[in-house]
């Protein structure tokens, strides 16, 4: 491995560094979502079953209790029962657009690592050859032997880059679907929150229509 890298040249070094980065990145966000994702059908439940006994405080503390963006834009919609359907919505959408932006935290780390270590791996292949050309003007060597050198950079290089970018560009994809899948989630989740909110606050008015006609 030293002698690769030592080989490679001093660009292989930041390759290596990129493909660490890149791996610390996709299982620090892995572990993330693992502790994200929930049963949302079975939570949501237990949060409508708790606002029908018209226990708010317990389906909130629900919500604290439980991880994950669902349980928060869930909360949103909770402390905000007594709200109109617009104000309610409205608050769900904000914690959403604040849930989704921490699931995409260190993303941008991984795609950009992605995209560029090829070019890195490009630039050592041009400074290799560089390197052979100089050598060639120099001694005027033609032999494998005098060439070595640059000819070694110019494909480690290469190499390098190609192996760090392709895992991590599949593993910024794999992540990225499971994001959407915890945005799907929180749509659904807060939907159905809304809805039951909307639709027991209209009955309540409805109600106290009919009580003040009387």
């Amino acid at each position: 491995m030293l002698t690769i890298m030592t080989k490679g040249g001093p660009l292989m070094w930041f390759i290596l560094i990129s493909a660490i980065l890149a791996i610390a990145v996709f299982f620090e966000r892995l572990f993330h979502y693992h502790r994200a994702q929930i049963h949302t059908t079975d939570f949501v439940n237990g949060i409508l079953n708790s606002l029908k006994n018209g226990n708010v405080k317990e389906a909130i503390e629900n919500c604290k209790d439980t991880a994950g963006p669902v349980a928060q834009v869930v909360m949103a919609a909770v402390l905000n029962h007594d709200r109109s359907r617009e104000e309610i919505r409205e608050a769900v959408q904000d914690t959403g657009r604040t849930e989704v932006t921490r699931l995409e935290h260190n993303l941008p780390i991984l795609v950009t690592i992605a995209q560029v270590t090829p070019l890195i791996g490009f630039l050592g292949t041009v400074w290799g050859m560089i390197q052979v050309f100089m050598v060639i003007e120099k001694t005027q060597a033609t032999n494998a032997v005098g060439l070595a050198g640059g000819v070694w950079q110019a494909l480690l290089t290469t190499a390098g880059g190609l192996v760090v970018a392709i895992p991590s560009y599949i593993a910024y994809n794999y992540l990225v679907s499971r994001v959407q899948n915890l945005v799907l989630d929180m749509e659904k989740a807060a939907n159905e929150t809304v809805q039951y909110l909307a639709r027991r606050e209209e009955g309540g008015e409805q109600a106290s229509k009919v009580v003040a006609l009387r």
